[in-house]
């Protein structure tokens, strides 16, 4: 009895908002500090430069655990009947957070272990079901909210749909058109596919600004900025000699450290708007 106890109070008390919180910017810090201290490429045994293994492995892991974190976390949410923004928001946002992460380990087994990086491979299924489940959730997120902003607040939206379109726009004709029809329709997917989260984000940051769940859409805004960055980074960035761990690809790390913020954060003011309600109920 005692120990049951004992154990729930130490898995309540380690599990809080806070130790959450701190646990996912220390990992993020982390993340940063490895990217910039270890992605110089080195000189192997043919002359070329080249990464380390273990340092792809590493930024594999760092990511990997941002979005696995972030998918549990998420559907912690789902599992509350308390949470403010609707548990199928965080049921379609946590499913889109465990996709990304078994596409992630698929990308990675490919290229490290089986030495391959074929234009089309499984784990493009689980990318675009992550970006459909994600544009679901944060779709949803809007639709139960009631848009009101003002006009100031539609211009920067429109702002930034223009600018992130113009930006992807650039960057795909850079590329070298692929010869291949599959390749071009998962390349134009990915696209768009950034550019109309960017704007859901912004408009969720606008919409939800200064709510009682400000807090955790403005995690989630910054997640989908920074999966924008890295995504944008990663297209402009391929080629004949492209290799993986570029300093900028840890925003693929933060995107889904953010994520993971985003839905700790809304846990908690979902538990607090509760506790006061039940609160004036027995006053």
């Amino acid at each position: 009895m005692n120990n049951s106890y004992e154990n729930s109070f130490l898995s309540k008390s380690i599990f809080t908002t806070q130790n959450i919180v701190l646990a996912n910017i220390g990992w993020a810090v982390l993340a940063l500090l490895y990217f910039l201290l270890f992605s110089a490429k080195v000189p192997g045994a043919d002359g070329m430069e080249s990464r380390a293994e273990w340092y792809v492995i590493g930024t594999n892991i760092f990511e990997a655990f941002a979005y696995l974190a972030a998918g549990i976390l998420c559907l912690r949410n789902w599992l509350s009947p308390q949470i403010v923004s609707g548990r199928n928001v965080w049921l379609l946002i946590g499913l889109g957070m465990l996709s990304y992460f078994v596409g992630g380990i698929i990308f990675g087994y490919t290229e490290i272990v089986l030495k391959d990086e074929p234009d089309v491979s499984v784990g493009d299924i689980f990318f675009v079901l992550s970006y459909l489940l994600l544009g679901a959730g944060m779709i949803l997120a809007v639709a139960s909210r009631r848009i009101n902003l003002e006009k100031w607040q539609w211009l920067i939206v429109l702002a930034i749909a223009a600018f992130g379109s113009m930006l992807a726009w650039w960057i795909s004709m850079q590329q070298e058109k692929p010869t291949e029809l599959l390749v071009a329709i998962l390349n134009w997917f990915y696209v768009v596919s950034d550019v109309v989260l960017l704007i859901i984000a912004t408009t969720l940051l606008l919409a939800f600004w200064g709510g009682r769940v400000s807090q955790s859409w403005r995690m989630i805004a910054a997640a989908a900025f920074s999966l924008y960055i890295a995504d944008m980074w990663f297209k402009y960035a391929q080629g004949p000699n492209y290799q993986s761990g570029e300093i900028l690809e840890v925003f693929w790390v933060f995107s889904g450290v953010l994520f993971g913020m985003g839905a700790v954060l809304e846990y908690d003011a979902s538990l607090r708007r509760t506790r006061r309600t039940s609160g004036r109920k027995r006053a």
